[in-house]
This record gives C-alpha cells, structure tokens and sequence, in this order.
C-alpha cells in the first residue's frame, strides 16, 4: 500500500487489552494529522498508533479493524478464497462459520483486520497468541484476498499491517499453516519473507505445511 504524505489515521472500533492509544471513535470517523498518542514512523514515512493500529486510508483502499455487523461479509469472502484451492468443492465438514468468525472478531486477545475498498471487504486477517503458546508468537489463522482482486497489492497491503500490528504488541514470531494444493498462498508467503518451520514438519498424510515468520524490529 502506497502512501503519499501521512495518511488520515482513523482509531479502530475498540482497544486492544493493555493498550493507551487514543479514545475510541466510530469506524468512519476520521481525524486530520496525527492523533494524540502517535509517533512519527520515520522509516515508513507515514503515522502510526503507538500501542495499536487503527485505520489506514489511501485513495480507495482502507485497512481496518472488523466489526460484528460485518460477519455475513467476511464469510462470503472466505467461502470465494477458500473454493479456488479445493478443486471438487468445499469439504462440508459442518464447521460454523458465522459463529467462528464472529467469535474471532469479538475476542478481546486477538484481532481481525480487514480492506475495504470502495465499501466492499475484500481482504481479512485473523491472528491471536494460539493457546499454550510464549506471549511473543502470535498466529496467522486466517488471511484472504476477493479472488476478483488478486495481483492488486491488497494482500501485500495486508501483511505489511499484520507485521506493524505484531511489532507493535511486542511479538516476535509469526506462525500458520497453509493448505498444500493452495500454491498461490505457498508463493505469497515465501515472498514475505516466511519459511517451513523446522519445529514442526508436517507429517506424512498431512494437507498443511507448517510456515514460521521472524517480526523484524524497529
């Protein structure tokens, strides 16, 4: 995502535990210039939120925290995503999407983020510490782009902010898993900067490849 000049910083809907960023607004409410509580992102010459990433605008293109209302979209989104990399259809494995990934928009440890271009959601990251897990890993449990907006920088986009956000709380480790037959995902995460991680091979049988991903410091 490119920015030219420091973007309109809008807070997100509501605050991550623990954090002091700015009092909270209505996704769409937006400030000029940095709100209280910013500093300077000299490298990405651009505002950030301290403690917590909020919205992003630039041109058409907004990066933000999901909302309850939005679950009906956000599970149309990862029905299209996930049928391109299941070639006889998606597995009816009874799996309760809209309560899945309504929970995840609600749990107060951990963070759906999702584009919005032009009023439509058109990409989705859900990530959180899995349980069990030290406090400085954090896992990339769903990431998806609008198959009609492949090759468009929305996902590169996407990752850049999971990677801010992660930054941000302190993590250190990024890790998920892929589908094998998903090869498109295989290649975007590779050009992140992810690998295989070597604590955890996949086993023989196995649909998913285990990925690991080191958050680079400030």
């Amino acid at each position: 995502m490119r920015f030219i000049g420091p973007p309109t910083v809008i807070t997100a809907s509501r605050a991550r535990p623990g954090t002091a960023g700015p009092g909270v607004a209505r996704p769409g409410t937006a400030r000029s210039g940095p709100p209280a509580g910013t500093g300077r992102n000299r490298a990405a010459g651009r505002y950030v939120l301290s403690c917590m990433i909020g919205e992003r605008v630039t041109g058409r293109r907004v990066i933000r925290t999901a909302v309850p209302a939005e679950v009906d979209s956000v599970v149309a989104l990862h029905a299209r995503a996930r049928a391109t990399y299941y070639p006889d259809g998606l597995p009816q494995d009874g799996a309760d999407w809209p309560g899945a990934w309504r929970a995840a928009i609600e749990r107060p440890d951990g963070q759906v983020l999702c584009v919005v271009e032009q009023g439509r959601i058109v990409g989705l990251a859900s990530f959180r510490t899995p349980e069990g897990a030290p406090a400085h890993t954090v896992k990339l449990f769903q990431f998806h782009v609008d198959p009609d907006h492949w090759r468009t920088g929305i996902g590169t986009a996407l990752h850049t902010a999971c990677v801010e956000q992660w930054r941000a709380d302190g993590r250190r480790t990024a890790v998920l898993d892929v589908h094998v037959d998903n090869r498109r995902a295989r290649a975007f995460y590779a050009r992140q900067g992810w690998c295989a991680d070597p604590g955890d091979p996949p086993a023989e049988g196995d649909h998913h490849l285990w990925l690991r991903y080191s958050v680079p410091g400030e």
